[in-house]
C-alpha cells in the first residue's frame, strides 16, 4: 500500500505510548503460536491505552455520542509469539487530517527485544447515528495540530 492511499503524511506531529501484555492461553493456536487476528486485539489495547493516556478513556467518549469506527488496517507479521510471552505494543498516534487519525503499531517481544509485528489502523470519528465528525479539537491540541 503506498501512503498516499491513506491519507497519512510522514510529516505529521505523532504521539507515542508503550503498553505492555503477557500472551494468554487462548490467544494462541493450535501450533502453540499467538493466533494471526489477535494482533488486531493487541492493537485495540495499543489504541485504548494511548488514547487514555493523552486524552480520556473510550467509555467517556461514547457516553458523549462519538464512535472511532476503523476504515483501514493492515499487519506485517516478523516472527512470532507464544503463550505467557511479554510483549510491548508501542502505538504511535497522528492525525493526518480533520477527519482521519492513525495509529501505528510496533509489537516487540518484551524479553528478546525483537519485533514481531508492525501494523496501523486508521479511523474517523462519528456521531452515534453515524455522521462523520471532525477530529474534536481538544484531541487535536494535543496530539499538536
Amino acid at each position: 500500500m503506498r501512503k498516499s492511499d491513506s491519507g497519512w503524511k510522514s510529516d505529521a506531529p505523532r504521539i507515542t505510548y508503550t503498553t505492555a501484555i503477557r500472551v494468554r492461553y487462548a490467544e494462541t493456536d493450535a501450533m502453540g503460536w499467538v493466533y494471526y487476528a489477535n494482533y488486531f486485539s493487541y492493537f485495540e489495547v495499543g489504541r485504548t491505552e494511548l488514547i487514555r493516556n493523552i486524552w480520556r478513556p473510550y467509555r467517556d467518549i461514547e457516553k458523549d455520542g462519538l464512535r472511532l469506527p476503523v476504515v483501514q488496517t493492515g499487519c506485517r507479521y516478523i516472527s512470532g509469539a507464544r503463550y505467557d510471552d511479554r510483549l510491548e505494543i508501542t502505538s504511535h498516534l497522528s492525525l493526518p487530517s480533520m477527519y482521519r487519525l492513525r495509529f501505528d503499531y510496533e509489537i516487540t517481544h518484551a524479553d528478546e527485544g525483537q519485533t514481531i509485528a508492525r501494523g496501523f489502523t486508521e479511523h474517523c470519528f462519528v456521531s452515534a447515528d453515524g455522521k462523520l465528525m471532525p477530529i474534536p479539537e481538544d484531541l487535536r491540541n494535543k496530539v499538536g495540530q
